[in-house]
């Protein structure tokens, strides 16, 4: 068996986290299956290369799970997340379901005792209405207003909110009216106009009811589909189309198909319109017999699940992602925000490709390498004077400063030093002067200034660096105190999760993707009582 929907494959979406990186939408069709109770993926390897530049078909899934299906079998942790998500069905699906009153008319009455599922086609129509839609509810030719009666709709907890918080008024030339909404029962009319406005247009939808529901029957795609099978297994017998034996053939074949979808296994085919409009044909509508029933109808189900706290969202973003928060006071003071300086360390040595960076979930992977022969190469390739020229920028740059003689000098000068290739340590060492003599201009200013340092004494290197600067040489040349870079990166972190006062912010988003969740900011809790009070 497999499942999927729109999303595709959409029980993957449960195993994210755990599924090979071959795997993607777009080559996951027909590779995942159901077999023999458990769950299988196959692979994408050079011992399948006839299936691997594309999605298997149906037959070629097949053919390999009987023949191998022990190879196949989804790893642990896969098969973990789905049955998780899966578990206690079919018996859960009674959970999902809400009963609420609705005033409603007779004929939809008569089409949902026939086919309940039909709610959902009428919900998505009201739901994704356009005004083209809206003008087939004007008059209302299928489902009138004058014959209504109180009854219990059977919903999916998804379909009652989308019907429920859609804000819509009828139109007055369709003889819907609603009452006051201090009215007791202001909520059943409410929902049974909706509901009958998504029934009309999916009724205004389908293709106009002929007098004979045969001739209707005979104009759905499932027709014409049977009837092309019927040609290619030759079962005309070679009569010329529109002949006596040829039509005998043809009436045969659309009695066969007429009494086959009257069945409701084979009526899928059908649009929603059509199958509505086919149950109003075929079903017979007891007035007083819904009234009777009205009468004693059982009480709907309490819809206080429509409202949930922020901290009912975030616990059950927590079980969605099967992470603890700390809960209490004694475990926020033990906090270590060195994991916060970690995690950060941990996701910047990751490779990030066009597809997107990858958060640090396995501390066991291997950091990245860095080849310091390969790096010295390339800066020697692009700081090396064999490969520079001047462009016109520089030329333009030498007229407007007007170099002297002397500057020309000095510049040869310097272009014959930059000819003696500098060896990898000769290089990273000029590198580092650089470095450090720009360190040495920034300390003194507002950027400088700007960064926490390590807490460090009066240490030796400093007075060895005193006694050594010469006469002219004063606060600038002493040792600067390196910047304490954890620090830095904890207070810019906890700086900007406190300006998103406990909204979603960019800070806690990437480090809750890394496993990390930082405590409220107690400080600014108190001074908010403190203010109030």
């Amino acid at each position: 068996a497999r499942i999927d929907d729109s999303d595709g494959e959409f029980l993957l979406i449960e195993a994210a986290d755990f599924l090979p990186k071959w795997l993607n939408p777009e080559n996951s069709d027909n590779r995942v299956f159901f077999y023999k109770g458990e769950l299988h993926i196959i692979p994408l390897s050079e011992a399948h290369e006839q299936v691997s530049a594309a999605s298997p078909t149906i037959s070629q899934a097949l053919a390999l799970l009987s023949a191998r299906s022990a190879e196949f079998l989804a790893a642990e942790p896969i098969r973990t997340a789905v049955y998780k998500r899966i578990s206690g069905y079919p018996e859960k699906i009674q959970a999902s379901f809400h009963r609420a009153h609705c005033y409603l008319p007779a004929g939809i009455v008569a089409v949902l005792r026939q086919r309940p599922s039909l709610v959902a086609a009428a919900v998505q129509a009201f739901y994704l209405r356009d005004p083209v839609d809206l003008r087939a509810c004007r008059s209302f030719q299928t489902f009138p207003p004058d014959e209504r009666v109180m009854t219990v709709v059977t919903f999916t907890k998804c379909l009652y909110a989308q019907l429920v918080q859609q804000k819509f008024l009828p139109d007055r030339r369709s003889g819907y009216t609603l009452p006051l909404p201090s009215h007791p029962q202001y909520k059943a009319y409410e929902l049974g106009m909706k509901l009958a406005h998504g029934f009309e247009i999916l009724c205004s939808k389908c293709s106009e009811v002929s007098p004979d529901s045969k001739r209707n029957v005979l104009r759905s795609p499932l027709w014409e589909r049977f009837l092309s099978s019927l040609k290619e297994k030759h079962y005309f017998k070679g009569e010329m189309e529109g002949s006596a034996k040829y039509m005998e053939l043809l009436h045969m074949a659309e009695d066969y198909f007429e009494q086959s979808v009257a069945k409701p296994e084979s009526s899928v085919e059908l649009s929603p319109g059509d199958e509505i409009l086919t149950l109003l044909q075929t079903t017979t509508i007891d007035l007083k017999e819904f009234e009777r029933e009205a009468a004693c109808l059982p009480p709907e189900d309490d819809d206080s699940w429509l409202e949930i706290t922020p901290d009912d969202l975030d616990q059950m973003l927590k079980e969605a992602r099967s992470e603890s928060l700390p809960a209490s006071d004694e475990e926020e003071q033990k906090y270590d925000l060195e994991a916060v300086a970690e995690s950060v360390k941990a996701f910047v040595s990751k490779v990030s490709t066009h597809e997107g960076a990858e958060m640090p979930w396995s501390p066991d992977e291997s950091p990245v390498t860095f080849d310091v022969d390969s790096f010295t190469k390339a800066l020697d390739r692009i700081l090396g004077a064999d490969s520079e020229e001047l462009d016109s920028d520089d030329l333009d740059e030498e007229e407007e400063f007007d170099f002297s003689d002397e500057d020309d000098d000095d510049l040869d000068a310097e272009n014959q030093r930059q000819d003696q290739k500098l060896s990898p340590n000769e290089l990273i060492g000029s590198l580092k002067s650089y470095m450090n003599e720009m360190d040495r201009e920034l300390a003194h200013t507002n950027v400088g200034k700007s960064f926490t340092t390590q807490k460090k004494g009066a240490s030796s290197v400093n007075a060895n660096t005193s006694q050594n600067a010469g006469p002219n040489s004063g606060a600038e040349d002493t040792e600067l105190t390196p910047v304490d870079v954890d620090m830095n990166l904890v207070a810019n972190l906890l700086e900007s999760y406190s300006a998103q006062s406990g909204l979603a912010g960019p800070t806690s988003n990437i480090l809750q993707s890394m496993g990390v969740y930082l405590p409220e900011n107690a400080d600014h809790i108190g001074s908010n009582k403190g203010a109030t009070e």
